[in-house]
C-alpha cells in the first residue's frame, strides 16, 4: 500500500501566492510516484485561533473544524508544508494549525517548500523545523526554496519551476519516502 503525502498550503491570507507554488509541487510529487498525494489548504478548514477547551493530546475535540482537521492530519504518512516567510517567521496560520492536534502528527516526517523574498523562506523554515520537533515529527534537511515566487508565475498565475526547484523537490521526496517507511513502524 502506498504512503500518503499531504502537501499543505500554510498561508491563509487573501492574494497569497502559496496555492500556485503548492499546486506545482503537488503535481510534481504525483509525477515522481513516491506517494499517494493530496493537496490540503489550511484555509479550507477555517480554523480560528486555537479554541479547544482540552489539551489536544486527549483527542476530545469539541468543534467540528477540529475534528475535520484531525481526520485530515491523521490520514497522512508524511507532510510537505508550503510555507511563506512573514517577518523571518512562519505565518501564524501554520503554528495555529500545528497546535490544534498532537497525536496525529507524531512519528511522521515532514519537508518544506518555502518561499519569500531573497531568502526564499529559509528563515521561516528554520523556525518551523524547531516547532515540528515538539510534535514528534522529523523535519527533513532537504527542502525546496523559492526566491521571489511572484516573478516565477506565468500569465495564468501558475508557478513555473526551474531546474533548481525540481532537483531539490526530487531529493526531498526521496528522503521523505525513506523516513515515512521507517517511522511507520513506530506508529
Amino acid at each position: 500500500m502506498a504512503l500518503n503525502l499531504h502537501v499543505i498550503i500554510c498561508s491563509v491570507r487573501p492574494g497569497r501566492v502559496g496555492p500556485s507554488v503548492a499546486n506545482w509541487f503537488y503535481e510534481f510529487a504525483k509525477e515522481q510516484g513516491n506517494f499517494d498525494v493530496s493537496l490540503v489548504d489550511i484555509a479550507a478548514f477555517n480554523l480560528p485561533m486555537y479554541d479547544e477547551p482540552k489539551h489536544p493530546r486527549l483527542q476530545e475535540y469539541q468543534h467540528e473544524h477540529t475534528k475535520a482537521w484531525s481526520r485530515s492530519v491523521a490520514r497522512a504518512d508524511a507532510y510537505v508544508f508550503v510555507l511563506p516567510e512573514y517577518n523571518f517567521c512562519p505565518p501564524s496560520s501554520f503554528t495555529n494549525a500545528l497546535d490544534y492536534v498532537y497525536n496525529e502528527w507524531n512519528y511522521k516526517p515532514c519537508g518544506f517548500v518555502s518561499y519569500g523574498g531573497v531568502s526564499g523562506g529559509l528563515r521561516s523554515t528554520q523556525v518551523a523545523k524547531q516547532l515540528v520537533t515538539t510534535l514528534k515529527m522529523m523535519p527533513m534537511m532537504e527542502s525546496v526554496m523559492v526566491q521571489m515566487p511572484w516573478n516565477l508565475l506565468d500569465e495564468d498565475k501558475h508557478f513555473v519551476a526551474n531546474e533548481h526547484h525540481t532537483a531539490s523537490g526530487k531529493s526531498l521526496l526521496e528522503e521523505l519516502e525513506k523516513w515515512a517507511k521507517a517511522l511507520k513502524t513506530m506508529r
